[in-house]
């Protein structure tokens, strides 16, 4: 109970005093969408990935709490390790096991939102990348959910290289949720399903 309560207060304290002070210092920060977000019930937030600073922009944006599933070599580094840990949980993004799988799919039965990047690393090109069918797999047994995000200036905020940020501005919208079952049962159609529609958002977006 105790080291709950101490995952949470952790969980609240870096956002509020770091991540939203850094996005407002280097450019701001504009989100859309919020109330696309269930209140209750397991949730898949699936947005694209642009740059390292995308996990902890939106831990900085889903106050209520959220897990990411964060690629194994982040728990390898001391110190990083235990921050992280109050936040994701590891997963081989080439081969993602079973036990990953399932941790995903506990943290949903017990109602919370887990973030997962369907092209699996940062996209660094113009164009999007193929899902990983890991999205697809678990979206398929667990039957929840998934709301699609599309981020945009993240990779202007720290361009793959950069050592240090610049300024841009930050966006982060959410589209309405999304039932899978439309793709049928593919991992891989589901996948791309998932893709398409973050894709419908980018086109609303540029049209503003």
């Amino acid at each position: 109970m105790i080291k709950k309560l101490c995952g949470r207060i952790i969980y609240r304290f870096i956002p509020l005093c770091f991540s939203q002070p850094f996005f407002k210092i280097f450019g701001g920060l504009e989100v859309k969408g919020i109330k696309n977000i269930p209140r209750k019930g397991g949730i898949i937030i699936a947005p694209n990935h642009l740059s390292y600073v995308d996990p902890p922009l939106l831990a900085t944006v889903i106050t209520g709490g959220c897990r990411f599933m964060a690629r194994h070599e982040l728990f390898d580094i001391p110190v990083l390790k235990h921050i992280v840990s109050y936040y994701a949980f590891p997963v081989k993004r080439q081969n993602p096991g079973a036990s990953s799988i399932k941790r995903a799919i506990r943290e949903l039965a017990e109602g919370m939102i887990v973030v997962i990047f369907p092209e699996g690393s940062r996209n660094i090109s113009a164009s999007r990348l193929q899902p990983k069918n890991g999205i697809g797999m678990i979206a398929s047994i667990c039957k929840v959910k998934i709301v699609p995000a599309l981020i945009e200036g993240t990779d202007k905020l720290l361009p793959q290289g950069a050592l240090l940020p610049r300024p841009a501005k930050i966006r982060v919208t959410f589209g309405m949720p999304i039932d899978v079952s439309e793709a049928g049962n593919d991992y891989e159609n589901i996948g791309q399903y998932i893709m398409d529609r973050i894709k419908d958002i980018s086109k609303y977006s540029m049209d503003e």
